[in-house]
């Protein structure tokens, strides 16, 4: 899914950015018009939100894969901002309470009854992440969502509109197979470089992480290449293999420590080199894995919120791309940041 919408808000004209860049995303994506109203009602309340009580903050807009194998496309409407949190997110999403003086304070509400999900995570002082996802068809009314266990963001450089960075995720059997893929260079080509190799991972996903890089390898011949990154986890075994080639990295937490995979050096599809390494580590229900492409600073800080470590991983992909990210120091490439969780059922709001 290569097309990515980013809106900076700092002015009320911006809302209507938001509002349209969802309605775009959802045409791109063939929803409905309901399903269509839903998104643009969330990117409008979220964007709303960012001017009255944070000063300001960026909106980001994804196509990802719907749930579990579905069919079309889902829009994921993200809201970053380092403004001054919320100290109560629970009475937050309650209808009728606002921060603000005037306001009714249903936007969050709303925002969680119209998403099929929505996760928001907050901080008093460190500023909030909000992540509301669109599927074709609407969510069960008063349900909690099941909880994904793969989630990721993804911008452009200069904000382009095709991305030339993709991730995506399958289950086949006892196995769970994340991929991202950064496509060699920027734009068009890069994106169809990247969008092939995810394309590729729905028909290949029961194949070990190097055996799938070997084939993303023959299917991305026809294209530039691309740098990727395997992470398979085998549930019946409790064992995480990672396999990458290209300039592509991970970072897995296991207990209160952080471990670096890193990527052999190559280009899927042009470029492969004889032999993949294998990294293979136990994985437990405290683990997590964040993958990401090289428009991340490769000196980011991984995050020691337990409180957000627990949360969806779209909002913990969403909290890491902004905070390893300044005016001062700004977006230098295509960036993705993929997270892989246990797979839980339930999660925070």
């Amino acid at each position: 899914m290569s097309r990515v919408w980013e809106i900076p808000v700092h002015d009320s004209t911006r809302v209507r950015d938001a509002r349209m860049a969802a309605r775009e995303a959802c045409d791109d994506s063939g929803l409905a018009p309901a399903r269509t109203a839903a998104a643009e009602l969330v990117a409008t309340e979220l964007a709303t939100n960012l001017l009255k009580h944070a000063g300001g903050g960026l909106m980001v807009v994804n196509l990802v894969e719907p749930p579990d194998g579905g069919t079309g496309a889902s829009v994921q409407v993200y809201s970053l901002d380092h403004g001054p949190g919320i100290a109560d997110v629970a009475a937050a999403l309650r209808d009728g309470y606002s921060t603000a003086d005037g306001s009714l304070g249903a936007g969050l509400g709303s925002c969680r009854r119209s998403a099929n999900a929505f996760h928001l995570y907050s901080r008093p002082g460190r500023g909030t992440v909000a992540a509301a996802r669109i599927d074709p068809g609407p969510g069960g009314r008063g349900a909690p969502p099941a909880r994904l266990p793969a989630g990721g963001i993804t911008v452009s450089l200069g904000q382009d509109a095709q991305c030339g960075d993709a991730w995506g995720w399958v289950r086949s059997g006892q196995l769970l197979t994340l991929l991202l893929a950064d496509g060699l260079g920027h734009g068009p080509k890069a994106a169809h470089a990247s969008t092939a190799a995810v394309a590729e991972l729905r028909r290949a996903g029961h194949l070990p992480p190097a055996d799938l890089l070997r084939r993303l390898h023959s299917a991305l011949r026809p294209t530039r290449g691309a740098a990727v990154a395997v992470a398979q986890v085998d549930t019946d075994r409790a064992e995480l293999s990672f396999a990458g080639v290209g300039n592509v990295s991970a970072r897995m937490r296991g207990g209160e420590s952080w471990t670096s995979l890193l990527s052999h050096p190559g280009i899927v599809g042009a470029y492969f080199p004889a032999q993949v390494p294998v990294r293979r580590l136990p994985w437990r229900q405290d683990s997590l894995l964040v993958v990401h492409s090289d428009g991340l600073p490769s000196r980011w800080t991984p995050p020691d919120d337990a409180g957000l470590l627990a949360h969806d991983p779209s909002v913990v992909a969403a909290a890491i791309l902004r905070d390893a990210g300044s005016p001062a120091r700004p977006v230098r490439d295509d960036t993705s940041v993929a997270v892989l969780a246990p797979d839980r059922r339930t999660s925070a709001p």
